[in-house]
């Protein structure tokens, strides 16, 4: 039996899949990259199955395994036993920790859910019963307010990317934007000092600038060149140097770059890494309150917005210091 995973080609799917799919997208609004993964994560799923119940010939290429053929009724023969043995082996060959476990654990939740209630393929659901991993939470990477100014000052203003860089890092540091969403903004959706977004889920929220956002974006747009931007691309805010709007890879180049100009460690922090220093310097500097903060990321569940009340440990030995009791002999 043949295991050998390289990157997954997904051709065409099974009926079931499309219309799943489709439903995340048109009903519930999903992003195209949450789509995309289930995609891939569901892709794997029916590859493996066919591998596992031996419908297909063992010496094939698992990327190579069409799941085309997969019909209702071969989906209502699958039992809890066989999706566990699914996240068995993506944990073997596919090295996949935790965190990637839970994923397809959630993947495989849904997609079952949406067969059973939604679309009435399956009468009995085998994902109902299906356990998620343990994930042990972990605080968040995050500059400190030294770090942070350290970045910010450290930038070359002879570059001649200065004012964009500095623009970005200022938005990531100070707003904790997503990177996905700093490189959607659109310039005509800054009004004042308020910026409207798509975020996550394809929901728009807004975004507060403080004066040190403003003054970037200002001092970025007076050399902004856009002149040879296409048309459908001159609102965007950021510009590449190939004059297109920036995108994900390149704003993560740019930002290993400036950490390492300021002689942090470049492996350690990324876009999302400014993002928890964002929050996490509202959180510990400016007694900004949970909820508050869950507004301002852009958080669904409360319980993401929570990892940032365990990191400020010094507040905590300052507030046991402060009992009357301490000083007590």
């Amino acid at each position: 039996m043949k295991y050998s995973i390289k990157s997954i080609q997904i051709n065409t799917l099974p009926d079931a899949m499309n219309e799943f799919l489709n439903y995340l997208s048109t009903i519930k609004g999903k992003s195209p990259n949450t789509v995309r993964a289930y995609k891939i994560d569901l892709t794997m799923f029916f590859r493996f199955i066919k591998l596992y119940k031996g419908a297909i010939k063992d010496d094939i290429d698992f990327e190579k395994i069409p799941i085309d053929d997969i019909d209702n009724v071969f989906i209502r023969k699958i039992k809890l036993s066989d999706l566990y043995a699914f996240i068995a082996f993506s944990e073997e060959y596919r090295n996949n920790g935790n965190y990637a476990k839970a994923r397809k654990v959630a993947t495989l939740k849904s997609f079952f859910k949406y067969l059973h209630g939604k679309a009435k393929i399956i009468d009995e659901n085998p994902a109902a019963e299906l356990e998620s991993p343990k994930i042990d939470k972990r605080n968040p990477v995050y500059l400190t307010l030294d770090e942070s100014k350290k970045l910010l000052l450290s930038m070359d203003a002879s570059d001649k990317n200065y004012y964009r860089d500095h623009c970005i890092l200022t938005l990531f540091l100070n707003c904790g934007m997503r990177l996905s969403e700093l490189c959607s903004i659109d310039i005509n959706k800054i009004k004042g000092d308020t910026l409207s977004i798509i975020g996550k889920g394809n929901k728009e929220r807004t975004i507060y600038l403080n004066s040190a956002c403003l003054r970037a974006i200002d001092e970025y747009l007076r050399v902004r060149d856009a002149s040879k931007v296409p048309d459908n691309e001159k609102n965007a805010l950021f510009i590449s140097s190939k004059n297109r709007r920036i995108n994900k890879r390149s704003v993560e180049r740019l930002v290993k770059k400036h950490i390492y100009i300021a002689g942090l460690d470049e492996s350690k922090y990324t876009p999302h890494k400014l993002r928890h220093t964002a929050a996490t310097l509202m959180y510990k500097h400016g007694n900004v309150d949970i909820r508050s903060l869950q507004m301002i990321l852009g958080h669904e569940n409360i319980s993401t917005t929570q990892i940032y009340t365990h990191v400020d440990d010094e507040r905590l030995r300052e507030a046991v210091n402060s009992n009357p009791l301490s000083g007590l002999e």
